[in-house]
């Protein structure tokens, strides 16, 4: 058995293996060689070495990018799990104690499907119906509302201060759904003993969120935080149909990858938009490191 132990292993992950290597590690391979050239897509390209990334370091949009995903950092995992959290605790233990079970709020089935609907829509889908709820006309459905009745329009996707945090909303809106069910689950599996022994020290509601679910779901918190992150450094979608004149106005919603689409399929800078691509996989790359590095705890058994 030992002695034919390894070639099956060896047999059973080639395949895989070889697929990741090809459809995963050799196009990020080959970015990084693109990134070392002039290449406009239709000529040969010539060796430029570290010129795009010298170019990078001198980019305001690049730099306003940076500027706008750090923001997105922040807020979008911070609101989202702030949200779903809330939630969550209010669907599984928010409600009244029934015969010694820690029960959710009245019709938290039905939340729970009322919450997770926008992820069952793409992205594009919401992107194009948050255009109709953000038109800064009287066809929107904000901004409509608000000149009937006499009011000024806020224009969310057109002042500069506003843009990013609109399509932030959106971001959030999407989101929150599925981190509400990823944190039912984790709460779900928290022993309803815990919670009737704290209750029977007298903690309140508030208590039992901070002292008890908090650090028996912390695992959970720092994988949602990961892909949030992840999320963050993304938005393309979004962004593109949502932005005014892609990443406006005035640039003030830009992100990294609509700077990659704009630089490679509207200029044809393949190289300098390979570069902008590789400093988007170190950065995303350096946040899940740090992220997982500096929330990094010893894990409560239970």
């Amino acid at each position: 058995m030992r002695h034919g132990k390894y070639p099956f292993v060896v047999g059973f992950l080639a395949a895989p293996v070889t697929l990741y290597v090809v459809f995963v590690i050799a196009p990020y391979a080959q970015a990084f060689q693109i990134s070392m050239t002039n290449w406009r897509g239709f000529s040969a390209p010539e060796w430029t070495g570290f010129g795009n990334y010298r170019r990078l370091v001198q980019d305001d949009r690049f730099w306003k990018a940076i500027e706008h995903h750090a923001v997105l950092l922040v807020a979008l995992p911070l609101i989202t799990i702030a949200i779903a959290l809330f939630f969550a605790f209010l669907l599984n233990v928010g409600g009244r104690s029934t015969g010694g079970q820690r029960r959710g709020v009245w019709g938290s089935n039905f939340y729970r499907v009322v919450f997770f609907f926008p992820q069952v829509l793409a992205v594009a889908i919401v992107a194009v119906l948050f255009q109709t709820v953000y038109r800064p006309n009287s066809s929107g459905l904000i901004d409509g509302v608000l000149m009937k009745l006499g009011f000024d329009p806020v224009l969310f996707l057109v002042k500069p201060s506003l843009a990013l945090w609109s399509i932030i909303a959106v971001l959030v809106w999407q989101a929150v759904g599925f981190y509400v069910v990823l944190f039912s689950a984790g709460m779900s599996a928290i022993p309803s003993d815990i919670y009737e022994a704290a209750e029977m020290d007298g903690a309140t509601r508030v208590t039992l969120f901070f002292r008890v679910t908090l650090p028996l779901l912390w695992d959970t918190l720092q994988v949602a935080w990961v892909y949030l992150g992840i999320a963050a450094f993304d938005a393309f979608a979004i962004v593109s149909v949502l932005s005014v004149d892609n990443g406006g106005p005035d640039g003030a919603t830009t992100v990294l990858a609509l700077e990659i689409y704009r630089n490679a399929f509207v200029y044809s800078k393949y190289g300098y938009a390979s570069a902008m691509g590789v400093a988007l996989f170190f950065l995303t790359l350096t946040f899940a490191a740090l992220t997982l590095r500096l929330s990094k705890r010893e894990s409560v058994e239970y």
